[in-house]
């Protein structure tokens, strides 16, 4: 078996909330050894203790934290003591890299920048994903997921026409934050290993959230376009391309290029459709797209949506609408190894999503995230710490 691709690669992560820890987390999955740096004076990161729900009965192990906290260590550390501050560059000179995702101000206050450590490491590469980055005059604002698809436009594509502007309801600007600072601490990390020099390295949340505006964005640049939300969540431009009403809730239907709208038209028994003036392309078939959208929900409603899957699925690109729990209890889900069951000391057993990187055809292996410390001691001991110098540090509050 080959060993995991990002084996050899070790980070410093300095985390809050959701998008540094969960990219640091691809990063401890793809086989790099990430160390997440915590603060022991507040608790450590706040999704410690994100309730609801808790694997242990004090509320300092939250399930929400285990989400992004797979396959990484922990070590506590206070950057704001001398002590601190002279751990991190003992633990700096080992490193390829560090990476946090907090405000724009703090990584210069916390001397997690390259100017501040790259006399202890001139290869060093310094990955930040802040909320609006760390110029400019927005440096010292907290951002977060919510304000990022409000003031990027997001919420103003998403939900119904005439409904009130709506956020996507999964946190997808932090988990691409994280991606994305992912990417561009391995890019830096590359450029260091042939050149011998590390670097600052920067993306934050309101930059990814407006670059993932895509061809609306380029719409609006250069034809004035504004596009505004779509019924049945439809695409813009292409027809069908959105949600159908089946006898027992609702199926998407993504016909975005012509051989699979004859194909619908085929497998539904309505071939005069292609024939039709209204119906002939996708020209006519946005224009008359309310016309269709009526026709197609008297079709689909006959059957239920396991029936339409049965009999489109592999042939028209389509998907039945699931809640939560029914996307996780699909048998295409269940049945290939997308949940896994892995050791927790608390529960014995934890249930989480399978990553979705593979090598070699060998699943990923989850752990638990470690609790608050945990591996302090030992990361201290493979800097050659002795137990004295460990217990003097912890007294003063440094670890």
């Amino acid at each position: 078996m080959m060993p995991p691709p990002l084996r050899g690669l070790r980070v410093l992560a300095f985390e809050s909330w959701g998008a540094g820890a969960f990219g640091s987390m691809i990063l401890a999955q793809l086989g790099a050894d990430v160390i997440s740096i915590e603060n022991p004076a507040t608790g450590g990161n706040p999704t410690r203790t994100m309730g609801p729900y808790y694997f242990d009965t004090d509320k300092k192990e939250s399930e929400g934290f285990e989400a992004s906290a797979l396959n990484k260590r922990c070590m506590t550390l206070n950057l704001k003591t001398p002590q601190g501050q002279a751990i991190l560059h003992d633990l700096v000179r080992t490193v390829d890299a560090t990476f946090d995702n907090l405000r724009g101000d703090v990584p210069d206050n916390l001397g997690i920048t390259y100017k501040a450590l790259d006399e202890s490491n001139p290869r060093i590469v310094c990955a930040h994903c802040s909320g609006y980055g760390r110029t400019g005059p927005r440096r010292s604002w907290p951002g977060y997921d919510f304000l990022m698809q409000a003031e990027c436009g997001w919420m103003s594509v998403t939900g119904e026409p005439a409904g009130m502007p709506s956020r996507v309801g999964v946190s997808v600007v932090d988990i691409m934050g994280g991606v994305y600072g992912a990417l561009a601490l391995l890019a830096a990390v590359v450029s260091a290993r042939t050149t011998g020099r590390g670097r600052d390295i920067d993306t934050d949340l309101f930059d990814v959230a407006l670059n993932s505006l895509c061809y609306q964005g380029i719409w609006y640049l250069d034809e004035g376009v504004v596009n505004r939300t779509q019924p049945r969540s439809a695409h813009a431009s292409q027809v069908p391309c959105q949600l159908y009403e089946t006898s027992d809730g609702w199926i998407y239907i993504a016909c975005l290029i012509p051989k699979y709208w004859e194909k619908l038209c085929d497998l539904i028994g309505r071939q005069e459709f292609l024939t039709d003036p209204r119906f002939v392309n996708n020209e006519s078939r946005l224009r008359h797209r309310d016309e269709l959208t009526q026709i197609l929900d008297e079709v689909f409603r006959k059957k239920t949506k396991s029936e339409w899957m049965d009999e489109l699925a592999g042939r028209v690109p389509c998907a039945p609408v699931f809640d939560i729990g029914h996307a996780l209890d699909n048998p295409y889900v269940r049945d290939n190894r997308r949940i896994l069951e892995i050791p927790h000391p608390e529960r014995g057993v934890m249930r989480v999503i399978a990553s979705p990187f593979q090598y070699e055809g060998e699943q990923i292996q989850p752990r638990p995230g470690e609790k608050l410390g945990a591996s302090t001691d030992a990361i201290l001991k493979e800097l050659g710490y002795d137990e004295a110098r460990v217990a003097n540090l912890r007294k003063a509050g440094a670890i």
